[in-house]
């Protein structure tokens, strides 16, 4: 049996450096490529940077929506991107966000997360918003098959402020009830668990209380979104050895050379390391 998704991204976090690059074939950044908007620009740019990236970081996170939209010709690129990146070495967090319930959320677990599936990743983002309850089944397949599952708690988009911010009956924030939540999935695991969330790297430091997550941090937004590798000690303070810095334009801007996005991303990834050893 493989080892714990929060196991297996420790450990290439530390032989590759705290980085996850987004494979987001956006149509702005295939005009930047010299690309058009059709399944073979698609299958070239998300190749590339497989090639480019997947031996070289530690996370890649497609977008699938990027790939959805050109229907089963743009979902089998992204099998052939999930696949071939594995096998490169890289983990792959499938950004999905998806939320439901009952057979509908055990459906989506298994497209995503059981190992018969073609679209099979080490882990899935999911949105915990028709309550943390309903994530049960995808919780449940990603313990039993070694892969993990990333909650969706304080994102780094402004429109997330008012729901995720609110205060519940317990004088919490929905997103602090979120991450409590995925604390006690993930209690007792070592050296943590296989249930992260996602918290943004723009927020204020102090917004939310991490110390007892024993799980990863994806922190999506550096760059263009406003967040800066610098500000990340701020942002997350003790917690940060378990942040998972999340970046795709500023690396995937430098294409479509393969060495200029290994070097970009080589040039990111060291000055992330400069702030989680300072």
């Amino acid at each position: 049996m493989r080892a714990g998704f929060g196991k297996r991204l420790q450990d290439a976090m530390a032989a590759r450096g705290p980085l996850c690059v987004g494979i987001d074939p956006h149509p702005a950044l295939l005009q930047a490529w010299g690309l058009d908007e059709t399944p073979a620009s698609l299958e070239r740019f998300a190749m590339t940077a497989v090639e480019a990236l997947a031996g070289e970081v530690a996370v890649l996170k497609p977008q699938s929506a990027f790939f959805e939209i050109y229907g089963s010709a743009g979902v089998a690129v992204l099998e052939r991107v999930i696949a071939e990146a594995r096998q490169a070495g890289a983990l792959v967090v499938l950004d999905v966000k998806r939320g439901d319930i009952g057979s509908t959320m055990t459906a989506y677990a298994n497209a995503y997360l059981d190992e018969h599936s073609p679209l099979a990743a080490d882990a899935m983002t999911v949105s915990p918003y028709l309550g943390y309850g309903s994530l049960a089944p995808a919780l449940g397949i990603a313990e039993q098959t070694g892969r993990g599952v990333i909650v969706l708690a304080r994102t780094s988009n402004p429109e997330g402020a008012g729901l995720q911010r609110a205060v519940n009956q317990e004088e919490r924030s929905v997103a602090q009830s979120i991450v409590d939540a995925a604390a006690e999935s993930n209690a007792g695991a070592d050296p943590m668990g296989y249930v992260g969330v996602v918290v943004g790297a723009t927020l204020r430091g102090g917004e939310l209380d991490l110390s007892a997550l024993n799980g990863p941090i994806l922190a999506p937004g550096l760059g263009a979104q406003g967040g800066s590798v610098q500000g990340l000690r701020a942002v997350f303070g003790s917690a940060l050895p378990h942040v998972l810095p999340a970046a795709a334009r500023e690396v995937l801007r430098h294409g479509p050379g393969v060495a200029d996005l290994r070097t970009a991303a080589h040039r990111f990834r060291d000055d992330l390391v400069a702030v989680f050893n300072a």
